[in-house]
């Protein structure tokens, strides 16, 4: 049995510690406890989309081989913008699907067009804005620039992206999902970017905890009377 002074020591860093992983082990917990009660497709804004859209069907295209592109074509996708085909052609460039003419950007007509065929009917759009660049806590992060911000009124503070390079609907936000978010970087540790789980102070602080669970079952070895009995009955029979 360890004598008095190092159970003393033990307590005393059993209790520090508690005290200084106790907000973070909070922090771990709600969040945890966020993602396990919630749907993740809500967070995602599903039931805000219109799930069932297919993209339109587009007659008398001209052939990729007929762009003017002199590297050659590697990856090539189809767009209807406002009723219109164009190739995004090596995730880079919009030409026009008919007569091959490039298209450097789309209007904001243009995505009002595109978002209204991936969002559920009876959205009202409040205002449309563009952006250029957004930070790291930023809700549209690591997504295509510059895009197109649609705000509709809701009482989810409900808003839609579209880039304006390539003319995609990208994503949607929502009061939850802004939720989540913060929990996540709450839970991940990253108060830089979000998305990071190495950072150093998550596996500085998932060490700590470790060691603060482990000092507990050393703490209830050291101070347990049944533990204690048990011993001396071994040196007895010695």
């Amino acid at each position: 049995m360890v004598n008095r002074y190092t159970a003393l020591k033990i307590r005393k860093t059993h209790r520090y510690l508690g005290l200084f992983l106790g907000i973070q082990f909070l922090f771990w917990t709600i969040s945890g406890l966020y993602f396990s009660w919630t749907d993740i497709d809500d967070i995602h804004g599903d039931h805000f989309k219109n799930l069932e859209y297919k993209s339109k069907a587009f007659n008398n295209l001209i052939s990729p081989s007929q762009l003017d592109i002199s590297e050659g074509i590697n990856t090539i996708a189809l767009r209807d913008i406002s009723n219109t085909p164009y190739f995004w052609v090596n995730d880079k460039q919009l030409y026009n699907a008919i007569n091959g003419n490039l298209k450097n950007s789309i209007s904001k007509e243009e995505a009002l067009y595109i978002a209204k065929n991936n969002m559920k009917n009876g959205l009202e759009v409040d205002t449309i804005e563009q952006i250029d660049e957004v930070g790291k806590h930023h809700e549209y992060r690591e997504k295509l620039l510059p895009a197109y911000v649609i705000s509709y009124k809701s009482d989810e503070a409900l808003k839609a992206y579209v880039s304006i390079k390539d003319g995609k609907f990208q994503t949607v936000r929502h009061r939850s999902w802004r939720w989540f978010d913060f929990l996540w970087m709450t839970h991940t540790m990253d108060y830089e970017g979000r998305d990071n789980f190495n950072t150093i102070v998550l596996r500085a602080f998932s060490l700590l905890g470790l060691i603060t669970v482990l000092s507990g079952f050393l703490l209830w070895y050291t101070s347990s009377p049944s533990i204690r009995k048990l011993l001396k009955r071994k040196n007895k029979k010695k």
